[in-house]
């Protein structure tokens, strides 16, 4: 917990400082690039966001210790089951730390979690998408470019999301 409260402050930090060259800080929203994530799968394979580029992605960021993330899985896993076979590539990129591994594989196993997991012990990600807090998760286009971006949870009553998943992915 210590960690999380860390990462908390490390990235709410960055997010004060750092901007993105016009003018403006904080995650990125509708109309950005996604930023280019790489790192180790739970399956063990290495995964590199713009290697996507070219697909519709949804980028989830989240953590065990994260109890709105865990709320959350079993809607996206139903996301990816319908939006997968239309090309739909569903990214987790778990932020817990580098000792929990076991606890990520447990809880993705007990979800029934299909998609690839990133693992990214040093929050790298959240450095990268300057998020301060989870879940946060991004509906990214076939260019790479971000057309939605929800900071707290996903809920299967926001239509808004579903309608972007739409927009993104081929009929």
């Amino acid at each position: 917990m210590i960690r999380a409260f860390g990462l908390l402050l490390a990235a709410a930090a960055l997010a004060a400082c750092a901007g993105d060259g016009a003018g403006r800080s904080g995650p990125p929203r509708h109309g950005d690039p996604v930023p280019d994530v790489v790192g180790a799968t739970l399956a063990g394979d290495t995964l590199r966001l713009s290697a996507l580029r070219g697909e519709a992605v949804l980028v989830n960021l989240w953590a065990t210790w994260c109890p709105p993330c865990r709320e959350e899985t079993p809607y996206l896993q139903s996301l990816h089951e319908r939006f997968g076979p239309r090309g739909l590539r569903t990214v987790g990129i778990s932020v817990d730390d580098a000792g929990a591994r076991d606890q990520v594989a447990a809880f993705t196993g007990e979800a029934g979690v299909t998609y690839p997991i990133l693992l990214d012990p040093r929050g790298r990600s959240m450095d990268l998408f300057q998020v301060v807090g989870l879940p946060a998760t991004f509906v990214v286009d076939h260019e790479g470019i971000i057309r939605l971006a929800r900071i707290g949870p996903v809920q299967a009553a926001d239509t808004a999301f579903v309608q972007a998943l739409e927009a993104v992915v081929p009929r």
